[in-house]
């Protein structure tokens, strides 16, 4: 029996929501999977939208009849105030107030390290810990984090906010040994997120299980997340192929890693 009959999945078409879209099938009838880019054929279940989510009554209206909300819409990288405030914010706030108003009970976001990117790697920043972003695009996923606290303490939509660390196919450097989040783990994160009796408000990291560790889930059991991959079998390769960072400069020092260098958006020519 699946869980769900319908669930909303934004950035339906970015490396992550591509395999959300293949590795939750199981769990709903129906997938309404949400870009502004083309997301190739609709398979039996699927029905695709293509939508700019700063278009209040659109994206409104793509959270009506849907049991269960993944907001992964967004970009990578860092981004100027103004596309910030017109785009990013916007969408995530269109979404959070489609739930409220259609009474979609639980809404995942893909919030980031970022968040946290200026904590010291030695202090394992935690699920509780204060806001530390490196970059205005981490400032997004606090103030995005924060939104859902709102929307979970006054209105009752509950929010688990998946700080993502390194989502890729294979760890590529050293930081990656603690940082990595493999794809399969990226979808049983998101499983577990959805299918926890109960979550609240809360904040989890997304890391495979590594040996190597900078941030802690100690408090986020109640999510039910078990990694089944690693970065270890990777570790001699990497080691061997890669230097050693200065432990005194910052992208060493801190979790956010090289983030936590961009220049201010407006300072770059």
């Amino acid at each position: 029996m699946t869980e769900f009959n319908r669930i909303l999945i934004t950035g339906a078409a970015g490396s992550l929501g591509t395999e959300l879209r293949k590795g939750l099938k199981h769990l709903t009838k129906h997938m309404r999977l949400v870009d502004r880019v083309d997301m190739g054929e609709a398979a039996e279940g699927e029905e695709l939208v293509i939508c700019d989510l700063s278009d209040k009554d659109a994206a409104i209206a793509l959270t009506k009849d849907v049991d269960m909300i993944l907001h992964f819409a967004g970009v990578p990288r860092e981004q100027s105030f103004d596309e910030i405030m017109s785009d990013t914010i916007p969408a995530a706030y269109h979404m959070y107030e489609g739930a409220r108003r259609h009474g979609v009970g639980r809404v995942i976001y893909a919030s980031s390290i970022h968040a946290v990117g200026m904590a010291e790697v030695e202090t394992v920043p935690g699920v509780h810990g204060r806001h530390r972003p490196d970059t205005f695009y981490g400032m997004t996923k606090c103030f995005i984090e924060d939104l859902g606290s709102l929307y979970w303490d006054k209105w009752g939509v509950e929010s688990v906010n998946l700080r993502i660390c390194s989502c890729f196919p294979e760890p590529a450097d050293r930081r990656m040994l603690w940082s990595w989040l493999s794809f399969a783990d990226m979808v049983r994160l998101v499983e577990a997120s959805m299918t926890a009796p109960r979550a609240g408000f809360s904040v989890i990291y997304g890391t495979s299980d590594n040996a190597r560790m900078a941030v802690s889930n100690a408090g986020a059991g109640h999510i039910g997340f078990r990694p089944l991959d690693s970065a270890d079998s990777y570790a001699a390769e990497i080691l061997a192929k890669t230097e050693r960072d200065d432990p005194n400069e910052r992208v060493a020092r801190v979790v956010g890693g090289w983030f936590s260098n961009y220049p201010h958006p407006e300072d770059e020519s």
